[in-house]
């Protein structure tokens, strides 16, 4: 897993989109991230502190390639619009599910 800064994310991202067209999909994951990079205490230990600001951790993965960022509390709204319109611009090649038709109580 490769840590991205938040520009170079979501250029590679942009490309990741791309070469999803031909085959393949992309998975986005976004998740709550403290900043702590070991595992907690065992039981009777003495806890790590707890932080002061809680980060954003936001994967993507295509086939076997995954890249990461992490996205500061101060940062989202900068974050949250130049992705929201690289998600409008890539979603377009999206398959419409068809509905399947169930017969109601009321005919029976």
């Amino acid at each position: 897993m490769v840590l991205l800064d938040q520009d170079q994310f979501l250029s590679e991202l942009t490309r990741m989109f791309q070469r999803s067209r031909a085959k393949g999909s992309v998975t986005l994951v976004m998740k709550r991230y403290d900043g702590r990079n070991r595992p907690e205490p065992r039981e009777g230990k003495k806890p790590l502190p707890e932080p002061e600001h809680h980060f954003c951790l936001i994967r993507a993965t295509l086939r076997n390639k995954t890249i990461s960022t992490v996205v500061a509390p101060k940062d989202v709204n900068k974050f949250q619009l130049a992705y929201s319109s690289l998600l409008k611009g890539n979603l377009d090649g999206l398959k419409k599910t068809k509905k399947v038709k169930s017969k109601s109580k009321a005919t029976q």
